[in-house]
């Protein structure tokens, strides 16, 4: 079991940030929400802020973050189950330091770009609360 916390982060126009992954790891190409592991004795709130700094170099708070949804999906060799936080409140402006791209998108749009399966299922949940 790999747990994974992955964040929408919206903006005042109520669009979504995705992320494109680099050449040369898994799923390479495709668009998803930022975030990431997990670490052993780490809460999701705490692994979410933490990877929020390392990848986009943005910060918030744990009052910040909102539960709305998770994935549950078995890979080939593992199986992946990730919250997915929504955030409207952070510091500094997102840069793609672990990513190809980064990409402002409405949520009824965001079916327009290849994302790994285990993130497609949460595009209902965020279209449903933007």
């Amino acid at each position: 079991m790999l747990f994974v916390v992955a964040c929408a982060l919206v903006d005042a126009d109520r669009r979504v940030l995705i992320a494109q992954r680099p050449e040369g790891k898994s799923l390479a190409g495709l668009w998803e929400f930022p975030g990431g592991k997990v670490e052993p004795n780490e809460s999701p709130e705490a692994a979410l802020i933490r990877e929020l700094e390392e990848e986009l170099g943005v910060s918030t708070k744990s009052a910040c973050l909102a539960p709305l949804t998770f994935a549950s999906h078995a890979y080939e060799g593992f199986h992946l189950l990730m919250p997915l936080y929504v955030c409207r409140k952070w510091q500094g402006t997102p840069v793609a330091r672990e990513h190809s791209a980064l990409k402002w998108v409405r949520p009824q749009k965001l079916r327009d770009y290849p994302m790994p399966p285990a993130d497609e299922p949460l595009i209902a949940a965020l279209c449903d609360l933007l």
